[in-house]
C-alpha cells in the first residue's frame, strides 16, 4: 500500500507537489496522456471572481464591461445564490491552472486531475485547437494587447478607446474564421508585425488626399464582380473585413479590432468542444481519482468527498426539472466517454453495428485518445452517441412547429428514432446551424459606399428585430457609411427581412 497523500483538509504547497507527481505519475504513465508543461496558481475567491470577469485570461486589456460583470458575480457570491469554479484553466504553453486556496485537499487533488491534465490533454491535442489557436504565443500576445491598449487610452482617452471596443465586443461573435485559414494562427510575433504595419501606413501617408471631396456617387458603382474581387467578398468575419476595409478609421482603431478579432478567434473552439472537453477532463479526473484510492493514496473519506463533487457535476436534470436547461456538458460529455469505454471491453451486438470501428477493440484509451484528437462535439455526437446510452438518458425529439397547436414527439427509442435523435442532438452542437450566418456581400466603392449584408436564413429562424439593429448600428458607425443587412432564406432565396443604420456618430479618429 502506498503511502497518504495527505490526511484532513488542510493541505500546503507541498503536498500539492505530491499531488501534482502523484496525479502525473497515473494520467503520463497510465492513461498515455501527453500534456503541456503545467504552472499550478493558488488564488483567492476575490481573484478567480476577477478572473471570471475577463473571460479567465490572465491578463487581459481593460474596459468597463469587465468591472460590471465582477461586480454582478461578487454580489451573487457574497449572498451566496451562486458558487464558485474550483478551478480556471487557460489554453497556453505552459499550460495555467488556477486552484482556490479554499479548496479541501481532495478538491485541490480533483482540480489538478481535472484541469492540469484532463483539459491541458484535450488542449494540447484536439484538431480544432490545433488548427486554431497558439497556445505557445497567446501569453505574450495578451501582454502586447494590454499595454497596446493602455497606450491608446494615454493618446486618444478612455472615452474614446471604449467606444471601439464596445463596437467590437458588440461583433466579436462575428468576428471568427469558421474554418482554419491556410496560414496558423502566430501570435509570438504579433507586436513585431504592428510596428510594421504602423511604420507602413507612416510611409504611405500624404495629407493631400484628406483635402478631395467625399463620394457623390456621380461616377456610378465598380461593377459588383470587381468589387468583390477585391475585397474578397463575401465575407462571413465582419471585424476582418471592418479592420482592413473601414474608410474612416484610424490605425490603432484597426489595431482595436484586430485585437477582439485575434482574441475572440482564440477562445472560438471552446464553443465548438465544450461536451468533448468537459467530458475529457471529468473522465480523466474520474480514472484517475479512482487509481490514488485503489493504491492507497488517498484514504476513503478522501474518497467519498471526491464522489459528492463529482456527482453534483455530472447531474443531469430531467425534461420536467425546474432547474433544466438543457443538457449538462459535464454529463452528457462524461457519459460518453464511460459508454465508449463499455463498448471497447464489453460490447453487444447492437454496439457491434451502431460502433464497429472501436466495439471490442479492449483498448479504451487508445480509443479515446485518438477521438480526443479528432472530433469536435457536433462530430462526436453524430459518431458516438449510442442507442443504449439514448435509453439510459431518456432522450427523445421533439418537433416545435409554430403553426399547430400541440408539439409531437417526433422520435423515439427505435432504430430510426436513434438516428433521428443523433441526428437532431449534433445539429444543436454544430455551430453552422446554430450561430447565424451573415456576411458581407457587396459595397458601392465609388458610390454611397453603402455596406450590404446578408443573413442566410435556416428553418425560418429571423433574427431578433432590436437586436439586430443595435448590433447593426455599431457595424455603421465602425464602416462610417450606411449598412443594410438583408435576411434571405437559404433554401428559396426569397428576401424575409431588412434592416438599415447610418452612422450616428463615425468612430474615425
Amino acid at each position: 500500500m502506498s503511502e497518504l497523500l495527505f490526511t484532513g483538509a488542510d493541505w500546503s504547497y507541498d503536498t500539492i507537489q505530491r499531488v501534482h507527481d502523484a496525479v502525473s505519475d497515473i494520467a503520463l504513465g497510465e492513461l498515455g496522456l501527453d500534456v503541456y508543461p503545467n504552472q499550478i496558481e493558488v488564488i483567492t475567491s476575490e481573484q478567480m471572481l476577477d478572473a471570471y470577469a475577463s473571460t479567465g485570461m490572465p491578463i487581459f486589456y481593460q474596459h468597463w464591461s469587465f468591472g460590471k460583470n465582477f461586480t454582478q458575480q461578487e454580489l451573487l457570491y457574497r449572498k451566496g445564490m451562486q458558487g464558485l469554479a474550483y478551478e480556471i484553466v487557460i489554453n497556453s504553453n505552459p499550460c495555467i491552472s488556477y486552484i482556490m486556496e479554499g479548496n479541501s485537499a481532495t478538491m485541490q487533488t480533483l482540480v489538478i486531475a481535472h484541469a492540469a491534465f484532463g483539459h491541458n490533454h484535450f488542449f494540447k491535442n484536439n484538431g480544432t485547437f490545433r488548427a486554431f489557436t497558439d497556445a505557445s504565443g497567446i501569453l505574450d500576445y495578451l501582454k502586447f494587447a494590454k499595454a497596446y491598449i493602455a497606450r491608446c487610452e494615454e493618446k486618444n482617452g478612455v472615452a474614446a478607446v471604449e467606444r471601439i471596443i464596445d463596437a467590437a465586443h458588440a461583433l466579436q461573435s462575428h468576428g471568427v474564421h469558421r474554418s482554419p485559414r491556410r496560414r496558423a494562427m502566430d501570435l509570438r510575433t504579433e507586436e513585431a508585425r504592428q510596428i510594421r504595419r504602423r511604420e507602413h501606413q507612416e510611409q504611405m501617408f500624404n495629407e493631400l488626399w484628406s483635402t478631395l471631396p467625399p463620394p457623390t456617387g456621380a461616377r456610378g458603382a465598380a461593377p459588383p464582380d470587381e468589387a468583390a474581387r477585391i475585397l474578397g467578398l463575401p465575407e462571413e468575419n465582419l471585424l476582418f473585413f471592418l479592420e482592413r476595409n473601414a474608410p474612416r478609421l484610424a490605425q490603432w482603431q484597426r489595431e482595436v479590432l484586430r485585437i477582439v478579432r485575434l482574441t475572440s478567434q482564440y477562445l472560438y473552439p471552446q464553443r465548438l468542444t465544450k461536451v468533448m472537453n468537459e467530458g475529457t477532463a471529468t473522465y480523466v479526473h474520474y480514472r484517475i481519482m479512482q487509481r490514488l484510492h485503489e493504491t492507497g493514496q488517498i484514504n476513503d473519506g478522501s474518497y467519498f468527498e471526491f464522489l459528492s463533487s463529482h456527482t453534483n457535476v455530472v447531474m443531469q436534470p430531467g425534461f420536467d426539472h425546474p432547474g433544466y436547461s438543457g443538457f449538462n456538458p459535464y454529463a452528457l460529455g462524461f457519459a460518453m466517454m464511460r459508454d465508449i469505454e463499455r463498448i471497447c471491453l464489453d460490447p453487444t451486438e447492437e454496439d457491434r453495428v451502431w460502433a464497429p470501428d472501436i466495439a471490442g477493440t479492449g483498448d479504451p484509451m487508445a480509443a479515446l485518445r485518438d477521438i480526443w484528437a479528432n472530433y469536435r462535439d457536433e462530430s462526436f455526437i453524430a459518431q458516438y452517441l449510442s442507442p443504449r446510452l439514448m435509453r439510459e438518458m431518456r432522450m427523445f425529439n421533439i418537433t416545435d412547429d409554430p403553426a399547430e397547436k400541440e408539439l409531437v414527439v417526433s422520435a423515439i427509442h427505435d432504430e430510426r428514432g436513434y438516428r433521428r435523435v443523433r441526428r437532431a442532438l449534433s445539429k444543436r452542437y454544430d455551430a453552422a446551424h446554430s450561430d447565424p450566418m451573415i456576411e458581407v456581400v457587396s459595397v458601392d466603392l465609388l458610390g454611397d459606399r453603402r455596406l450590404i449584408l446578408e443573413h442566410k436564413v435556416i428553418g425560418g429562424r429571423l433574427l431578433a428585430a432590436q437586436d439586430a439593429r443595435k448590433v447593426l448600428q455599431h457595424v455603421a458607425d465602425l464602416w462610417g457609411y450606411e449598412v443594410e443587412l438583408r435576411e434571405i432564406d437559404s433554401a428559396g432565396g426569397q428576401g424575409l427581412a431588412e434592416h438599415r443604420a447610418r452612422p450616428a456618430e463615425p468612430l474615425a479618429a
